[in-house]
């Protein structure tokens, strides 16, 4: 095991596939010539060249439409988008193309194709570069949503979804890009839709996926010191969601709270909390409860943005309310 990056993971990934498998490309704005806006793709151009690592022009249904032609046709693209902000502006071939081309053909073609880059808040960057879509790809049937939360997680799930025949939305996080973490030297992949428990407990059980497992291991951190054992679930993927491991969960600890960025209507906690209370409503000792963004856009102000996000406080606060020492 070493030391590595969570950009160096991702770029490992994409660099081992792509050296068994030259049908596998990437493509996106400034992968090539700028080695990638957050360096994911360093180097990748002067091993693999211009065919291979391509620049797009500032155009995102132009290029994610390209891709989904290049995986009807037998190639399996990466696609990076600058930012899933950007994303909207392809949404048309992500939703109408990518994830219903399987099902409208037949199964006469499969669409093997990632599209991949940062999501949520990354500080002071405004309301228009700061949302959460995970619930809005999740809710599509045709694709498939990871959204890891280390560098070991990271490289193990990008190879899956690079070889997956399905479509994959790949959410990473701006502020993680530096986060390092213990990666092996030797290849491995990890499974799609398998949720990985973290730490077992036995009083609650606390669930997340992404940048927010920060916070939830510092709320650990404090809740361990007042003699509160948690169970730590990380989701890895959001589609397709690991049920029976968080009902599983539930059925030991009778208590559970979801932390996510996102806002609160119709998010991924919405669904979980649904799922859980229909299928373990009889082990359960409290109501589930949520630790989510303020249903505003976000704001610019640091102080605001620090309101507005699920922080430590707010889980600690929920952890204790399910188990009833905030009355």
């Amino acid at each position: 095991m070493r030391e590595i990056q969570f950009r160096e993971a991702l770029r490992e990934a994409m660099n081992e596939e792509m050296r068994k498998d030259e049908t596998i490309f990437l493509m996106g704005e400034e992968v090539a010539e700028y080695n990638g806006a957050y360096k994911v793709s360093q180097g990748m151009l002067a091993e693999f060249g211009a065919k291979r690592v391509i620049d797009t022009p500032i155009a995102e249904l132009g290029f994610a439409g390209i891709g989904v032609g290049a995986a009807m046709n037998g190639l399996k693209p990466i696609v990076e988008f600058m930012t899933f902000n950007f994303s909207l502006v392809a949404i048309d071939q992500v939703i109408n193309a990518a994830a219903k081309m399987y099902s409208m053909s037949g199964g006469q073609y499969s669409i093997p194709m990632v599209f991949r880059g940062p999501t949520g808040n990354a500080g002071q960057l405004g309301a228009q570069h700061s949302q959460n879509f995970e619930n809005w790809y999740a809710n599509c049937p045709g694709l498939k949503v990871v959204v890891p939360s280390n560098p070991y997680d990271a490289k193990g799930l990008l190879k899956s979804s690079i070889l997956d025949p399905d479509p994959v939305i790949f959410m990473e996080s701006e502020v993680m890009y530096g986060d390092k973490g213990e990666v092996p030297e030797e290849e491995y992949y990890l499974p799609i839709g398998k949720a990985h428990i973290v730490k077992e407990g036995t009083d609650v059980t606390l669930i997340s996926f992404g940048k927010m497992m920060k916070v939830v291991y510092a709320a650990v951190e404090e809740l361990e010191k007042e003699g509160i054992s948690v169970e730590v679930i990380d989701l890895r993927t959001v589609r397709p969601i690991d049920y029976p491991t968080l009902i599983n969960s539930v059925k030991k600890t009778n208590r559970m709270v979801i932390v996510e960025e996102a806002w609160p209507l119709a998010s991924i906690s919405t669904d979980i909390a649904f799922h859980v209370q229909k299928s373990a409503f009889d082990y359960l000792d409290a109501p589930v409860l949520r630790v989510v963004c303020a249903d505003v856009p976000l704001p610019y102000a640091p102080t605001l943005i620090a309101e507005a996000l699920p922080n430590v406080a707010k889980t600690v606060k929920a952890v204790k309310e399910v188990l009833y020492l905030n009355k």
